[in-house]
């Protein structure tokens, strides 16, 4: 291999990472708008740059629609004064920021988010790491997420950010039991005797190419999606920032940038379980349940193909923001009894039920 052969999936990875920033980036921004919409005002609309936004009518348009508010709050965390308080825990204070950050970044890796056909005539994923054991990865990988709202809720050396850290804890514990059940029926759905896919999403999302599985398993779509928001710490889940008893939460002690990096570090725990929600119940890429995809081949297919993924996770990013200023805050001791006692024992009867189902259809074909 010549130094091209390595270069090029590192500008791959980088570019990755640049569209993911600015996805959550933009995020923020269409939080805002559609916060202001629900309540009935006009969202930011006033952060300009010096000559962009001074185009005549160009400039006007894109200072209304707010579409430079991004580039101003991420300036704005840059450049702040930095102040660290003398009562916290030095290293990890400043760890904990990057930890909450890093697993979501490191699952991007193994996320299909289109196709393409080989020169052999077979659909091939488009990911930077197609492995087959791609959901393993991105469970074990995006649970080490908490570890980074433990530390600085224990950094900080604070009782209400450590208040808040105990109960992201506990919060995860619960969730993450019933959310790992609900998806174990998709891939016992979708592999079939013989296949080759194995634990990989991208074999999750050929097996849609008929129906989309939240048809087939819409308890094990909801038990996900419900297990989904209380995993990002989101409305009416957000039990670890909860402003009205813990001031700010896990984050009391922390400001500019490294406030900053958890406030990214929450928008991008949010896109990536939208991207796995399109990916194992809405088709991923594919069209429409019982419609064949429409995608020509060559690189208008795969352009067509990115651009149907991508629609379908802001469809799920605005689901998100529209139950964050529609529901009110669950308070602890209901967070926890949905956990246990209600996801729980309806994902183990769900995963039952599709194991004998699956093993009765599977009869009916031999």
């Amino acid at each position: 291999m010549n130094f091209l052969d390595y270069l090029i999936p590192v500008f791959y990875a980088l570019a990755m990472v640049g569209v993911f920033m600015t996805l959550c980036a933009y995020s923020v921004l269409a939080e805002r708008k559609v916060c202001s919409l629900i309540q009935r005002r006009v969202g930011p609309n006033r952060a300009k740059i010096p000559i962009v936004g001074h185009i005549p009518i160009i400039g006007k348009i894109l200072t209304r629609l707010g579409l430079f508010h991004p580039a101003a709050d991420g300036l704005k965390f840059l450049f702040k004064e930095e102040i660290t308080p003398q009562h916290v825990r030095i290293g990890y204070y400043y760890l904990a920021p990057i930890i909450a950050l890093a697993p979501a970044l490191t699952t991007m890796v193994v996320l299909p988010f289109g196709r393409y056909i080989d020169v052999n005539g077979m659909v091939q994923p488009i990911a930077l790491a197609n492995i087959d054991v791609g959901i393993l990865f991105i469970l074990a990988v995006s649970s080490l997420g908490v570890y980074g709202i433990v530390l600085a809720g224990w950094a900080s050396n604070s009782k209400y950010p450590f208040l808040g850290a105990i109960r992201s804890t506990a919060q995860m514990i619960s969730y993450e039991l019933a959310m790992g059940l609900s998806i174990l029926p998709v891939f016992l759905w979708a592999a079939s005797p013989g296949s080759d896919y194995g634990l990989s999403l991208f074999g999750v999302v050929q097996a849609q190419q008929g129906l989309w599985l939240i048809i087939w398993q819409p308890i094990s779509a909801l038990i996900f999606l419900v297990a989904i928001f209380a995993e990002t710490n989101r409305l009416p889940f957000d039990m670890a920032e909860s402003e009205t008893d813990l001031v700010g939460g896990f984050h009391t002690e922390y400001g500019a940038f490294k406030f900053g990096l958890f406030f990214v570090a929450e928008y991008a725990h949010i896109i990536m379980g939208s991207a796995l929600f399109v990916l194992l119940f809405l088709g991923g890429w594919h069209f429409l349940p019982g419609v064949a995809d429409p995608w020509p081949d060559g690189l208008i297919g795969i352009l067509c193909s990115i651009s149907w993924f991508m629609l379908k996770i802001f469809f799920m990013i605005f689901f998100f923001i529209w139950m964050r200023w529609s529901m009110p805050r669950f308070r602890y001791d209901q967070v926890m009894h949905l956990g246990w006692k209600i996801l729980l024992p309806l994902a183990v009867a769900n995963f039952v039920f599709y194991i004998f189902l699956i093993a009765f259809i599977d009869n009916l074909n031999y």
